[in-house]
């Protein structure tokens, strides 16, 4: 593979990254709960599901997403699920800008990074993009396992470049309200998004 293809590899997935969708909108609403540190977590599981799904479009396996179709169902409830919880979290107890530093337990990052890896999992669209964008700058058949390992570090460093700012500009105007009122209204705003992204989610097919 030669300089031009992993450019262009890239510059497609920037564009497609910065759609918003159901991971930016989770992140979002996670950064504005939360703060930007205890939000990563759960960025670096989408980066995750994408670096899986990568792998597979890669290797030719398309048909993996229509076989276990059933198992992709339960991933995408069970991160819809945990979004609607954290959801009724913000809306009924909502957390103080003093919190945000301090721990919620040992798990807390564990958890939000397998939500992240859920919803990227739970939602077989993001397969259809490497399948249909992969061929079309990348010849399959000159992908060795240098060029496969070159493809990743591509997708971790392009992904966190545009999804970092999402979480820094929503972590930001979070830490700018110290006005309580404003505050539990920017917590209900979280939840609010966290529950339309659970939605979104789960309407996918």
């Amino acid at each position: 593979m030669n300089t031009a293809s992993f450019l262009t590899f890239a510059i497609a997935l920037a564009i497609a990254a910065a759609i918003p969708g159901p991971g930016v909108a989770a992140i979002v609403g996670r950064a504005l709960g939360i703060g930007f540190w205890r939000t990563l977590p759960m960025l670096t599981g989408l980066v995750l599901g994408d670096l899986a799904y990568l792998v597979l479009a890669i290797a030719g396996l398309a048909l993996v997403a229509k076989a276990f179709a059933g198992v992709f169902l339960l991933v995408r409830i069970l991160g819809a699920a945990y979004l609607i919880w954290l959801a009724w979290k913000f809306w009924t107890a909502g957390i103080a800008i003093t919190d945000t530093s301090a721990s919620k337990g040992e798990n807390d990052g564990f958890t939000s990074f397998l939500a992240g890896l859920a919803l990227t999992l739970g939602n077989p669209k993001t397969i259809v993009f490497y399948l249909a964008i992969t061929p079309a700058v990348i010849d399959i058949n000159s992908v060795d396992p240098a060029s496969m390992l070159m493809l990743a570090l591509i997708t971790i460093a392009v992904l966190y470049v545009v999804l970092l700012p999402y979480v820094a500009l929503a972590a930001t105007a979070r830490a700018t309200l110290k006005n309580p009122s404003a505050l539990r209204r920017l917590n209900q705003t979280a939840a609010i998004a966290m529950v339309a992204t659970a939605i979104f989610v789960l309407s996918k097919n």
